[in-house]
């Protein structure tokens, strides 16, 4: 397998990648990396292809404008550039990025001017595909002691489960309806499976 992929990953960025130049972050040369493994897939043979890339550093109890500022100054020039090469290789309807997070963070801070983990998070998908420019489930009232803080840490409740928006996805990636509770046993507990934010 490394014979196959080396000379992809390690071979000069083709025209495609040209977004990527000047971006040095490791989120955006993992992002470089999965670019030109889908620019190779006919050659390696790949199909529905998934790849994981990850950005550490989130869990920030401490100094977190500073932190976080750093992290997304990484994070959205590396999307950004993905997201242009998928568009040169024009497949950009064929291939969806998206976070996923352990935890979100307490809208109260912590000592150190950080916060502490918390429940309800916001995810972001990324692609041709997607119904962009919207929220889909419901904004949580981002306030201590609010109707959506469960503890008055400002741990908000989660109105979208994960199961719905990886049952979205799921949907979106081929699996079919009646495979659905297979995947997801606990999603016929959610009123919709699909939030709609795939075309």
């Amino acid at each position: 397998s490394a014979a196959i992929i080396n000379p992809v990953l390690n071979g000069p960025a083709s025209a495609a990648m040209a977004g990527f130049s000047g971006l040095n972050s490791s989120v955006a040369r993992q992002l470089l990396a999965v670019a030109k493994l889908v620019e190779a897939r006919r050659t390696l043979g790949g199909s529905r292809q998934i790849f994981f890339v990850s950005q550490g550093g989130y869990d920030t109890h401490s100094n977190q404008l500073v932190v976080q500022n750093r992290l997304l100054a990484e994070l959205g020039p590396a999307l950004a550039a993905f997201y242009k090469a998928t568009e040169a290789l024009a497949i950009a309807d064929k291939v969806t990025a998206f976070t996923a997070s352990d935890f979100a963070r307490t809208l109260r801070p912590a000592s150190g001017g950080g916060t502490d983990h918390a429940w309800g998070n916001h995810q972001f998908v990324l692609g041709g595909s997607v119904r962009g420019g919207d929220f889909y489930g419901s904004f949580p009232t981002l306030a201590l002691k609010g109707p959506d803080d469960v503890d008055g840490a400002g741990r908000w409740l989660p109105t979208t489960s994960v199961d719905q928006f990886a049952a979205t996805l799921a949907t979106w990636f081929g699996v079919a309806a009646s495979d659905l509770p297979a995947v997801l046993p606990n999603l016929s507990r959610f009123q919709t499976g699909n939030l709609g934010f795939l075309g």
